[in-house]
C-alpha cells in the first residue's frame, strides 16, 4: 500500500521516497492523494505525486473497487453520485460512507482529483492549449477546470504551465505524446509477448518493441502507439480525431499495460507457491494485461473456445476484414477498426468461414452485448459477471473467466487454453484454489511461461 505523507506546517503532501525530511510530529498520512487534497494539502513540487496514479489498496471491499473503476471510466464526468450508487445497487449515502472510510474522500472528490492530476500532466508534457487540456481531461467547462485546478493545486492552469520543467515537454514527430508512469519494475518483454501472441489481426500489432492499435472515437478512427519510455514510464503517442475525453483514452491504454496496478501484494502472497513462485522470480513486474475493448476480448475468447489459437487468429482476421470499418493509409499491418457488437450481430458469420457452432455462439454474444451494455462492462462482482456471460447460449464458464481476466477481475481463472488443438486442463470450481484471491495474476504467469494450469 502507498502511504502519502502530508506536512502540517507547510501544507504540502509527498509520495514515498521524496527527499524532504519533516519532523515526525508534523506529519499526517493518507492512503490516497485525493484524501490529502481534500484536507487542504497541495502536491509537492519535488516528487510531484500527481504524475503517478494513487493505487487502491488490495484489501478494500470489492464494491469500492468496482465504483473506482466506473469513476475512472467517466461515470462522474457528467453523472452524479446518486446515479453511480444506483448502478452499483447501493444508496448514495452508503457509497459516500464507503469511500470516506477506506479512501478518505467522497466519490466526487476522487473524480475531481483524477481529472486535475491528468490535466496537470498535460500541462507539463504537452503544448495543448489550456482550453483543450480542460476538455481532454474530462471537465465540462473551462470555468470548472479553472476552479478545480485552484482547489487541488492552489494555482491557475496558466500558472501551473509556467512552472513546468524544461525536460517535461515531450517532443513528438507527429501525434500527441504522453508518459504512462508506473511503479517499477514492469516486465515489458513478457507483457509485450503476451499481447503480441493475442493481437487482433488488422487492429493490433506488436513490432520492434512497439504496441500499436486502431481505435474508434464516436465512429472516427484513431491510432495509438505504446513503447517503453524509461525505468518508470511508458510512452503513449496518440493520433486522434479530437482531444475531448483524452483522459479516458489514456486510462484505457493504461489498463492494457497495468500501469496503475499494485502487484506487490500478489507477488508477496504467491512468492512461495511451488508452481507460481519461480515464475514470479523469473519475470518480476509482470502485470495482468487488460483490454481496450471488452467485446473484442469476449469475441476472442469465444473463438478460442472452439479452436486452437492459430485457427482462432485466422478466424478473427476474417471477421475484421469482413465486418470491420477499413482505415486506409496505415502501416504495420493495421487496416481496420474492430467491429461493434451491433455490426457483428447483423453480419453473415458463416459466410466468413466460421463453423456453425462458433457462428451461432458469436451471434448470440453480439446480440446480448448490443442489447445490454452492462453485460461486459466489468461493473458487477466476478460471480455475477461469469453467470451473466455464460448465460449467453453457447458461451462456457471458462470463456467467461478468460474474458474476466482481461477486464481486471483479480480472481478470474480460465483453465482451458487451446494451443495446437491440445488442452492444458479442464475447468473446475476449485481449480487453483490455493492461488486465491490472485488467480488472474497466477494465470498470467502460467500463460506466459506456458506452464499447465492446475485443476481441481
Amino acid at each position: 500500500m502507498t502511504i502519502y505523507s502530508a506536512v502540517v506546517t507547510t501544507g504540502i503532501y509527498c509520495r514515498p521516497g521524496c527527499g524532504s525530511k519533516p519532523l515526525a510530529e508534523n506529519v499526517r498520512t493518507f492512503e490516497h492523494p485525493a484524501a490529502a487534497e481534500a484536507h487542504g494539502y497541495r502536491a509537492c513540487l519535488r516528487c510531484r505525486p500527481y504524475r503517478v496514479a494513487g493505487p487502491i489498496a488490495a484489501d478494500v471491499p470489492e464494491l469500492l473497487c468496482r465504483a473506482v473503476q466506473l469513476i475512472v471510466a467517466g461515470a462522474l464526468d457528467s453523472g452524479t453520485e446518486a446515479a453511480l450508487g444506483a448502478r452499483l445497487a447501493v444508496s448514495p449515502r452508503h457509497l459516500r460512507r464507503l469511500f470516506t472510510q477506506h479512501l478518505g474522500v467522497t466519490p466526487d472528490q476522487l473524480a475531481r482529483s483524477r481529472r486535475a492530476h491528468f490535466a496537470r500532466r498535460l500541462l507539463d508534457d504537452t503544448d495543448l492549449a489550456v482550453a483543450d487540456v480542460a476538455f481532454a481531461s474530462g471537465f465540462g467547462s473551462v470555468r470548472q477546470f479553472n476552479r478545480d485546478m485552484r482547489l487541488v493545486f492552489q494555482a491557475s492552469p496558466v500558472e501551473l504551465r509556467s512552472r513546468r520543467r524544461r525536460a517535461d515537454r515531450l517532443v513528438a514527430d507527429g501525434g500527441l505524446v504522453m508518459r504512462l508512469p508506473f511503479a517499477p519494475p514492469l516486465h515489458w518483454p513478457a507483457l509485450l509477448g503476451f499481447l503480441a501472441e493475442r493481437a487482433v489481426p488488422g487492429v493490433e500489432s506488436v513490432r520492434e518493441g512497439v504496441y500499436r492499435r486502431t481505435i474508434s472515437l464516436d465512429g472516427e478512427a484513431g491510432l495509438l502507439e505504446v513503447l517503453r519510455g524509461g525505468a518508470d514510464h511508458l510512452l503513449l503517442r496518440a493520433h486522434l480525431p479530437f482531444w475531448e475525453g483524452l483522459i479516458h483514452v489514456v486510462e484505457r491504454v493504461g489498463r492494457i499495460f497495468g500501469v496503475d496496478a499494485d502487484i506487490a501484494p500478489a507477488e508477496a502472497a504467491l512468492a512461495r507457491d511451488p508452481l507460481v513462485g519461480p515464475l514470479i522470480a523469473a519475470r518480476p513486474g509482470l502485470r495482468v494485461p487488460g483490454a481496450w475493448g471488452a467485446f473484442e476480448i469476449a469475441v476472442d475468447a469465444v473463438l478460442r473456445q472452439y479452436a486452437a489459437r492459430a485457427r482462432a487468429r485466422e478466424q478473427m482476421a476474417a471477421l475484421v476484414e469482413a465486418a470491420g470499418q477499413p482505415v486506409p493509409g496505415l502501416d504495420h499491418g493495421l487496416t481496420h477498426l474492430f467491429p461493434s457488437a451491433e455490426t457483428l450481430a447483423a453480419a453473415d458469420l458463416k459466410g466468413v468461414g466460421l463453423p456453425k457452432d462458433t457462428a451461432d455462439t458469436l451471434r448470440a454474444l453480439a446480440l446480448a452485448a448490443a442489447r445490454d451494455d452492462t453485460l461486459l462492462d466489468g461493473g458487477s462482482p466476478l460471480a455475477d459477471f461469469v453467470h451473466g456471460m455464460s448465460a449467453v447460449p453457447g458461451v462456457t464458464e471458462d470463456t467467461a473467466q478468460r474474458t474476466a481476466l482481461r477486464l481486471g477481475y483479480d480472481d478470474a481463472f480460465p483453465t482451458v487454453d487451446r494451443t495446437g488443438g491440445a488442452t492444458r486442463g479442464e475447468p473446475g470450481a476449485e481449480a487453483g484454489a490455493t492461488l486465491r484471491p490472485w488467480r488472474a495474476f497466477a494465470a498470467t504467469h502460467l500463460a506466459v511461461a506456458r506452464v499447465p494450469v492446475p485443476t481441481a
